[in-house]
């Protein structure tokens, strides 16, 4: 199978790639970030390096038929321009399906994300059938639309996949944050540490994308991917510190007045076109204060895959390979 993976010089693609090499498919990548195109192109890979969020089918030449394409390619983060988003998450989305459309796909697999069932109180075992709320932020809002998009074009088969928290090796955004966090300063303790999420290690996130390849009569279907085990926030936070001799503490507030000044700082930041993110934004503190898990029984029952690796297990790994010389 010859599959075409954006997003190539990211996280999760970039791991994509090497791991679907080394099980035998034929890749090839698509990215913007010229370096890590060359450097991807030197390490055996063919690649090819583009700006998703303006028309590609100049590529179908160069890139050749392929029977199928994976999307991993997004601006995520909880905070931004909501024209940045657009551009990137609805108008990139658009112009990918076309691309796939003129390469003969005849599946493709959206990454999108939970963050379209985000609400500011808890929500344990959402299935895939739970109506959308309003949006908590622009990236919850342009994913959603991404995924009505992909939908819509049944020619190419399409799969959504809604991957919970990703971390492990490369992992630019979760653990990241969650060490820079600690080190500026005391953490929110809210509603006495009740949060609760459940996170997916990379390796079940690419298991899972190489079942919705490969397992047939699945088009037009959303599944959610996680590890199925929800952690307490609280633990997640003091373990990984705890591996990373990060010094970490913690302040009681209540959540209501912490969201009224996360909201205030969102909204003037926005106002004044910061470049930088806000520390607080009331999505982030929402992961702080509510209970948060995902159903995945429809991953497990007709993609027949299922999570192997616990938090502990992918913490341990993460930090492990990290280190490696």
């Amino acid at each position: 199978m010859r599959v075409l993976v954006t997003g190539a010089t990211g996280f999760l693609g970039g791991r994509l790639i090497r791991d679907l090499a080394a099980r035998g498919f034929e890749t090839v990548g698509l990215g913007r970030d010229e370096a890590r195109c060359r450097h991807l192109q030197d390490l055996g890979f063919a690649t090819v390096c583009a700006d998703m969020s303006r028309p590609v089918l100049h590529l179908v030449d160069e890139i050749g038929t392929v029977d199928a394409m994976v999307h991993c390619a997004a601006l995520s983060a909880s905070w931004g321009k909501p024209a940045a988003f657009r551009l990137a998450n609805v108008e990139g989305t658009g112009h990918v399906l076309d691309l796939a459309h003129a390469l003969k796909a005849r599946r493709f697999v959206n990454i999108s994300s939970p963050t379209v069932y985000f609400e500011l109180k808890d929500k344990t075992d959402v299935a895939e059938t739970a109506l959308l709320p309003s949006p908590i932020n622009a990236y919850a809002r342009t994913k959603a639309e991404a995924e009505a998009m992909v939908l819509a074009r049944g020619s190419v088969g399409p799969v959504n996949l809604r991957p919970r928290g990703i971390y492990g090796l490369g992992d630019q955004t979760l653990l990241p944050r969650i060490t820079a966090a600690a080190r500026h300063g005391p953490l929110p303790l809210l509603r006495s540490g009740a949060a609760a999420i459940d996170l997916t290690h990379v390796d079940d996130v690419v298991q899972a994308i190489e079942a919705a390849l490969t397992i047939s009569d699945i088009e037009g279907r959303t599944f959610n991917i996680s590890s199925g085990e929800m952690v307490p926030v609280r633990h997640i936070v003091e373990r990984v510190c705890s591996r990373l001799a990060i010094e970490l503490s913690w302040r009681r507030m209540p959540f209501y007045p912490a969201l009224a000044a996360a909201r205030l700082v969102e909204l003037v930041s926005l106002a004044r076109s910061a470049s930088t993110e806000p520390l607080v934004t009331p999505y982030t503190l929402g992961l702080f204060a509510f209970r948060q898990s995902l159903d995945i029984s429809k991953a497990r029952r007709m993609l027949g895959w299922r999570p192997r690796i616990s938090f502990e297990e992918g913490l341990a790994m993460t930090i492990a390979q990290g280190r490696a010389p």
